[in-house]
């Protein structure tokens, strides 16, 4: 009986099957682990809605199991404030459905404690207010007009609106504009798309 090695190719590595499974789910487990290690190290230092700082290992645990996006926004935004309620009745669905959403809030809010304030309210990390925050606006090209004089005209949405992270890099894989779509955006959410679990 001559073993026979088959190609497969999952969404995150190739491995190879043979006669000895177990060896294959430890191969698919540490492929599998260092994709989420590559999209978690794409993330910026984040913080609770408390507006305490988050330590990867539980950072990690937050997001394993789950659809995560990047909600640009502020709250003097009347656009955004509008829209928030949809996104979180949006969230409460997709855990509902059994596929978990965690949104990490990208703010153009004037305070930390405007952050703070709405993190709390909404359930949400957010990425540090600053420098933090306008390297992640300046990389998805996404930012309020307000602060065009900062960071320039050459954005391809203003806020509200999100950015679905895949979870082999923590690359882009979904815009969703709301500042032009309103809730109708969150349709293009892929929640079924397995590269968006993290």
């Amino acid at each position: 009986l001559s073993q026979t090695m088959t190609p497969l190719l999952p969404i995150a590595c190739i491995a190879f099957v043979n006669a000895r499974t177990s060896l294959l789910n430890r191969k698919m487990s540490s492929c599998l682990a260092a994709s989420s290690r590559d999209a978690l190290a794409s993330l910026p230092s984040l913080n609770t809605s408390d507006g305490s700082a988050m330590q990867a290992d539980e950072l990690a645990n937050k997001l394993k199991g789950k659809r995560v996006a990047l909600y640009f926004a502020a709250g003097w935004c009347p656009m955004c404030t509008s829209f928030e309620p949809s996104l979180l009745q949006f969230r409460e669905a997709a855990v509902s459905s059994g596929k978990d959403v965690e949104i990490i809030y990208v703010p153009s809010d004037r305070s930390e404690a405007d952050v703070i304030k709405r993190t709390s309210a909404m359930g949400m990390l957010s990425v540090p207010i600053g420098e933090e925050a306008d390297a992640m606006k300046q990389r998805y090209k996404i930012w309020a007009g307000a602060e065009s004089g900062k960071l320039g005209t050459g954005r391809r949405s203003g806020v509200p609106a999100l950015v679905v992270l895949d979870s082999k890099k923590g690359d882009e894989m979904a815009f969703l504009p709301a500042e032009s779509e309103g809730a109708k955006a969150l349709g293009a959410w892929p929640l079924d798309d397995d590269a968006g679990l993290w």
